[in-house]
């Protein structure tokens, strides 16, 4: 919290930016008094000077030129620095009023143009008052260095304010613009993470709907072309149809449940995100779509994290579905290969090469786009594109965890009761 001067300080300032001119006057007619009591103050047991024309003329041209200290600092330190140099040559007391106007001046030259300016034009004009004293003041010789070093400190002195007060501007000129550059990179912040969010939901809707409908759309057609000549394969599939209905609609409500904030206690949970547990299930519903699924497995079994997990689930259900739709192939191939760090995935379709062309344009659909991105997001990388032979391949490389000691031996028993 703000101390009561602070307040204070910060009510003038922001007043002086408002009015600076108002704010001029009164700290002219303020200094303009403090001259002219100033010229009337003598040594004690000293006649008062006599305030001629000449005095008067020239602290009035002294006070009036401070009023273009925030155009010309320079200039009006040089004429107040002239000013104060001739009443001293008229054998005038240099007192701290009557150096008021010199010191205004300074003070303004520091916060208008910096120290270093000001230091220069202080330390000039104590050395031009040594030296009219030193010539015009009879009593400066019996106490020179006291003197001196009063007129140092009275022109030193508004060069601390001056500093001060700059450096304070500058600091809450630095606090308003972190306040600003907080402002502005919490916005980008935040449309940025609103892009990523629409980023991943678009690719999750993506692959649910684009895969199941894929899915149903085939086994609707196989249905349709054994409905007379084979029911008992038609009643199968119209089954499994029926299973990847159901199937989108759960995956559909997990995905778009994330999108709603519900806080009653009998909400029910969402299922897990998918991962390459589920594979069977995908290869039993693309057998039903009359596509044939072989998976195989090289390499030491290795645990997944859920996002890699889910990435690779998604990259080979999006790659069956091209060939689902595109491929004019009735069989495709799975292969998995566990590496010290990476997993490899490899989904292959022995089509003509003819029929891939609408699988390996990008620019039919999103579907290896969102596959590249969810990769990249996953921080690993895949390529798609038509074989040499013919048909069409997918392969992409995944980052595995590092494995601690006991994983693999954890992982070996685990496979052997798999197996068992």
């Amino acid at each position: 919290m703000s101390t009561s001067p602070e307040r204070y300080t910060d009510r003038f300032e922001r007043y002086a930016d408002r009015h600076p001119r108002v704010v001029d006057a009164v700290l002219v007619l303020v200094v303009t008094a403090c001259a002219i009591v100033g010229s009337g103050l003598t040594r004690p047991g000293a006649a008062p000077p006599q305030r001629d024309t000449t005095v008067l003329v020239v602290m009035g041209v002294s006070c009036l030129a401070l009023f273009k200290h925030r155009s010309h600092p320079r200039t009006v330190t040089v004429v107040n620095a002239v000013c104060i140099v001739v009443v001293t040559a008229l054998e005038y007391v240099l007192t701290p009023l009557l150096l008021a106007p010199v010191m205004a001046a300074m003070y303004w030259l520091t916060t208008h143009t910096g120290l270093k300016t000001a230091r220069f034009y202080s330390v000039t004009t104590a050395a031009a008052l040594m030296a009219a004293s030193a010539v015009f003041d009879p009593t400066y010789a019996s106490s020179p260095v006291p003197r001196s070093i009063g007129y140092c400190f009275w022109l030193l002195l508004p060069l601390a304010a001056g500093s001060m007060t700059r450096l304070r501007r500058a600091y809450l000129a630095s606090v308003q613009a972190r306040a600003e550059h907080a402002e502005r990179t919490r916005e980008e912040e935040a449309r940025r993470r609103a892009t990523e969010e629409r980023m991943r939901i678009a690719r999750e809707l993506h692959d649910v709907v684009a895969h199941h409908l894929a899915l149903a759309n085939a086994q609707a057609g196989t249905a349709s072309h054994f409905a007379l000549t084979n029911p008992q394969q038609t009643k199968k599939i119209l089954t499994s149809l029926t299973d990847t209905t159901s199937s989108a609609l759960r995956e559909l409500k997990a995905t778009l449940g994330v999108l709603r904030y519900s806080s009653a206690p009998a909400a029910a949970p969402l299922e897990p995100s998918p991962g390459l547990a589920r594979l069977p299930e995908l290869v039993s519903a693309c057998a039903s779509a009359g596509l044939t699924v072989t998976v195989t497995t090289t390499g030491e079994f290795r645990p997944l994290t859920s996002g890699v997990d889910l990435t690779a689930f998604r990259i080979v259900q999006e790659a069956l579905t091209n060939a689902t739709k595109h491929a004019a192939a009735d069989s495709a191939r799975v292969h998995l290969t566990y590496k010290e760090s990476r997993l490899l995935i490899t989904i292959t379709n022995d089509g003509p090469s003819g029929s891939t062309v609408a699988a390996a344009a990008p620019g039919q659909g999103f579907g290896i786009m969102g596959m590249r991105e969810r990769a990249h997001t996953a921080g690993g990388e895949l390529r798609a594109g038509p074989r040499p032979g013919g048909g069409f391949e997918v392969a992409t490389s995944l980052p595995l965890p590092t494995a601690t000691p006991e994983a693999p031996s954890e992982a070996a028993d685990n496979s052997t009761g798999e197996e068992a």
